[in-house]
């Protein structure tokens, strides 16, 4: 999987790995593009689906066989709900900004941790005229030392600092650790394991609003995709106090807990469980692919009243956002699907492949890692905060 890390001034953080590929599955046209939204967005009312017949194209792999009832061509909006282009407003574009077949690495090395620059970006867009093709901007390796290890999840700026949630490798253990962006990149290792154990492989963390505590999920991918040994802990969501190294587990319970955010007050966390994903198994369509919402409690910071948020269509919930409005968005094997706060799909950034994580660059800025490619899109909704202070 690719992971988001964070936004730092104009420059954005990124970390590559591998993910599987999704090839588009077509189906017969059911609806076309509304003319009063923005060019790239299709409309695909649920009533014109809801009943597929006799002779429909059923999906019986939703790992590959993906919902695009128009047979649109990539990247698109995918419109459910009119609510959905309140997100996007009139004049909402999305373009492929980097494409390397190398950002998929294999799993016998360490992924590498690399940046874009948000002006290089700007400027060749600007470049570009009115036209959303693709452009390519050049992609900046950074030098992190060793204790930095198959890096999957991260967040920030938390004190100047990004915060990046390490999976480890073979004998060296997951971590949480702080990176200074700027050269030489001074990095501090926060935590590395539980009271003498090693977490399994570290996947997500974010930053609880309002508080400087980060939460981060603990899964077995690293086990289940051959590069860290035989699971040690149960598959949980943690809390860690920077300042004291405090930790302990606030949420249990999940097949295989993934990304993490919190609603922009912090009252409430999503937690995706991607037992879906089975690793070296394979998948397994009946075990979950769903986003879990939870209350944080105000004085113990535990995760409870745990409750079904969205269960997803088409592959996993990977990587997850909450912008400023609580619309939840996630990374999923079609690209990134939203869901209004009541758990509505609204709709989707559709890239015809996996999009693994995503960050907001900003307000009205959306960036997407897919398997091989960045993905760019100028939308109306504004960012939720993820930095501390």
């Amino acid at each position: 999987m690719a992971a988001a890390l964070g936004v730092v001034a104009t420059t954005f953080l990124l970390a590559t790995s591998s993910c599987t590929a999704s090839p588009l599955q077509k189906q017969p046209a059911l609806a076309t593009r509304d003319t009063s939204s923005p060019q790239q967005a299709v409309s695909v009312t649920p009533l014109s689906f809801a009943v597929w017949g006799d002779n429909g194209s059923w999906r019986s792999d939703v790992n590959t066989e993906l919902f695009n009832p128009t047979n649109a061509s990539p990247p698109f909006f995918q419109v459910f709900d009119s609510a959905f282009l309140d997100i996007l407003g009139p004049s909402a574009t999305i373009r492929e900004i980097a494409s390397n077949p190398t950002f998929a690495v294999d799993i016998d090395h360490n992924n590498q941790i690399s940046s874009i620059n948000l002006s290089e970006v700007t400027a060749a867009i600007n470049a570009a005229g009115g036209s959303t093709a693709s452009v390519n901007v050049s992609v900046t390796k950074l030098d992190l030392p060793d204790t930095i290890q198959m890096t999957n999840g991260g967040t920030g700026p938390y004190s100047g600092n990004l915060v990046l949630a390490n999976s480890g490798r073979g004998s060296l253990p997951p971590s949480i650790a702080l990176v200074n962006p700027a050269p030489p990149h001074n990095t501090t290792v926060l935590l590395d394991n539980f009271f003498g154990r090693q977490f399994n492989s570290l996947n997500d963390v974010k930053i609880r609003p309002g508080t400087n505590k980060l939460f981060f999920t603990d899964v077995v991918y690293g086990f289940l995709n051959h590069f860290r040994g035989q699971p040690l802990l149960p598959n949980q969501v943690y809390r860690l106090d920077p300042d004291t190294r405090a930790v302990r587990v606030v949420a249990d319970g999940f097949v295989r807990c993934n990304g993490i955010a919190f609603s922009s007050d912090g009252s409430t966390a999503f937690v995706t469980d991607t037992g879906f994903n089975d690793g070296f198994f394979g998948n397994n369509q009946t075990l979950p692919a769903t986003i879990y919402a939870f209350d944080v409690d105000p004085k113990t910071e535990a995760f409870k009243n745990r409750r079904v948020f969205a269960y997803v269509d088409t592959g996993i919930p990977d990587g997850i956002q909450v912008d400023a409005a609580g619309n939840v968005y996630a990374g999923c094997a079609d690209g990134i699907q939203v869901w209004g706060p009541d758990g509505t799909l609204l709709g989707k950034f559709f890239l015809g492949t996996t999009a693994a994580n995503l960050v907001f660059a900003g307000d009205n800025r959306l960036v997407i890692l897919a398997e091989t490619s960045i993905y760019y899109a100028e939308i109306a909704a504004k960012a939720n905060k993820l930095a501390y202070p």
